[in-house]
C-alpha cells in the first residue's frame, strides 16, 4: 500500500528520477560481486584451516640407492613414531607423487626415471607440545637433506592476504553505499527544484513537510527496489558463470562457490537494504531542504 500511495506531485514528469534505477542496478551489481567474493574467501579460508592447519609434510630426498632410499625413509619414520603430538603419518606413494606432478611434468615424468623425493603426511596435534623447528633440526641431523614443511607458515600469511582482501570488500560496499547516497540526495534535490511551484501550493493548502517528505521517499523506495532487483538479476549469470570457472580448474584450492539458504538471503536482502537507504536518504533530504525553503 505504501508504494502505491496517490501522489499529489507529478513524480513522472522528473526525467532525471528515470536514471536512478540504473544506477542503483549499477551499485547493487558491484555490491553483489563485493559480497559474494567475501563470502567465497571465507569459505576458503575455513576449508584451508580445517584441512592443513594440523599437517606436517616431510622431505626426505632420494639417496643413492633403494635400500639408501629405505634406510633413510626408516629413521624419519622412526622419529615420528616417538615424538608426542603426533597422531598419525602416511609416506605418499610414488603413483600418487606422479599423479600430483602430472600436471606440471606431463606423461615424461611418468616412466618412474626421476628422482622424486619420498613425501610423508603428518597429521600433529596442535595442543601438544610438539617443537616443529625442533623436529626439522633433528630430523635434518640424523637425515641430511630431510626437511619440514609446516603449513601454518604459509597459510597464516595467506590468511593475512585474504583478511586485507575482504577489508577492501567492506571498502568496496562503504564506497557503493555513499554513492547511493549520493545519487538520491542529487536526483531530490533535482526533484524538488522541478516540482517547486505544486509545493508551494502544497503548503498553501496546509500540507506538511513529512507528507511531502513521504511521497519522495516512497518514489525513491520503488525506483530503489526495481533497480536493486535489476541488479541482482545481471549478478547472478555472472556469479554462476565465475562458479563455473573456479569448478573447470579442479583445484581444492580454488573453490567453487557454494551459496546456501542464509547466504541466498543474504543477497536477496542486498537490494532491499539499498532501497531502504534510498528512501531515508529521499526523505531526509527532502525534510532537510523543505525547512531552508520555509
Amino acid at each position: 500500500m505504501f508504494l502505491r500511495r496517490r501522489s499529489d506531485l507529478p513524480m513522472n514528469e522528473d526525467t532525471l528520477g528515470r536514471f536512478l534505477p540504473w544506477l542503483i542496478a549499477f551499485m547493487v551489481f558491484l555490491a553483489a560481486l563485493a559480497l559474494a567474493g567475501m563470502l567465497v574467501l571465507g569459505d576458503a579460508v575455513a576449508r584451508w584451516d580445517t584441512g592443513l592447519n594440523a599437517t606436517v609434510t616431510v622431505q626426505v630426498p632420494p639417496g643413492t640407492g633403494a635400500k639408501d632410499d629405505e634406510q633413510r625413509l626408516g629413521q624419519v619414520l622412526a622419529v615420528l613414531a616417538r615424538q608426542e603430538g603426533v597422531e598419525r603419518y602416511e609416506t605418499l606413494s610414488k603413483e600418487n607423487l606422479l599423479g600430483l606432478l602430472k600436471p606440471w611434468i606431463g606423461e615424461a615424468g611418468q616412466a618412474g626415471d626421476l628422482p622424486i623425493p619420498v613425501l610423508i603426511d603428518v597429521t600433529v596435534d596442535r595442543d601438544a607440545d610438539l617443537d616443529i623447528g625442533r623436529l626439522g633440526q633433528e630430523l635434518a641431523a640424523l637425515v641430511p637433506g630431510v626437511s619440514v614443511d609446516d603449513h601454518r607458515v604459509w597459510l597464516s600469511q595467506l590468511v593475512r592476504l585474504v583478511t586485507v582482501i575482504q577489508i577492501l570488500a567492506w571498502a568496496v560496499l562503504g564506497l557503493i553505499a555513499l554513492a547511493t547516497v549520493g545519487t538520491v540526495v542529487f536526483t531530490t534535490r533535482t526533484g524538488l527544484a522541478v516540482h517547486r511551484d505544486a509545493i508551494e501550493v502544497l503548503h498553501l493548502i496546509g500540507a506538511q513537510d513529512a507528507y511531502i517528505a513521504r511521497q519522495f521517499a516512497a518514489r525513491a523506495l520503488g525506483l530503489g527496489l526495481r533497480g536493486g532487483f535489476l541488479g541482482l538479476l545481471m549478478a547472478v549469470p555472472t556469479l554462476v558463470g565465475i562458479g563455473y570457472l573456479a569448478s573447470q580448474t579442479g583445484s581444492a584450492m580454488v573453490p567453487a562457490p557454494e551459496f546456501g539458504l542464509l547466504k541466498a538471503i543474504g543477497f536477496l536482502a542486498l537490494p532491499v537494504a539499498v532501497a531502504l537507504l534510498a528512501m531515508t536518504t529521499a526523505r531526509s533530504t527532502v525534510m532537510r531542504n523543505l525547512k531552508k525553503m520555509t
